[in-house]
C-alpha cells in the first residue's frame, strides 16, 4: 500500500490519520509519495520560490514522522497519465 499525499498541512494530516487507521488494522504501508512537490524544481518565480520553501516544513514532516520510504513526484505542466506517462516519470529519478 502507497499513501500519497500534497505537500501542505491538510493532505500530510489526512494522510497522517489514514495511515494510522491502517496501522490499527494491521497494515502497514510500503511507502508515502508526495504529489505535485516543488522541491525537486528549479525555480525563478518568486511566487513559486515561496510555495517551494513553505512545502519544506511538511515534507520534513512526512520523512522524520510518518514513513521510512518517500518519493517526490514533482509538479508537472502535464500530467503523467497511462504507461507512457509512468514511464517518463519513472525516468525522472
Amino acid at each position: 500500500m502507497l499513501i500519497i499525499t500534497l505537500p501542505e498541512a491538510t493532505p500530510v494530516h489526512e494522510a497522517a490519520a489514514l495511515q494510522r487507521d491502517l496501522r490499527r488494522a494491521e497494515i502497514e504501508p510500503f511507502a508515502w509519495g508526495v504529489n505535485q512537490a516543488l522541491s525537486p524544481l528549479m525555480l525563478t518565480d518568486p511566487l513559486m520560490k515561496s510555495r517551494q520553501s513553505h512545502e519544506q516544513k511538511y515534507l520534513r514532516e512526512v520523512k522524520e514522522k510518518h514513513a521510512n520510504r518517500v518519493t517526490m513526484i514533482p509538479c508537472q505542466i502535464i500530467p503523467p497519465t497511462g504507461l507512457n506517462g509512468l514511464s517518463r516519470l519513472s525516468h525522472h529519478r
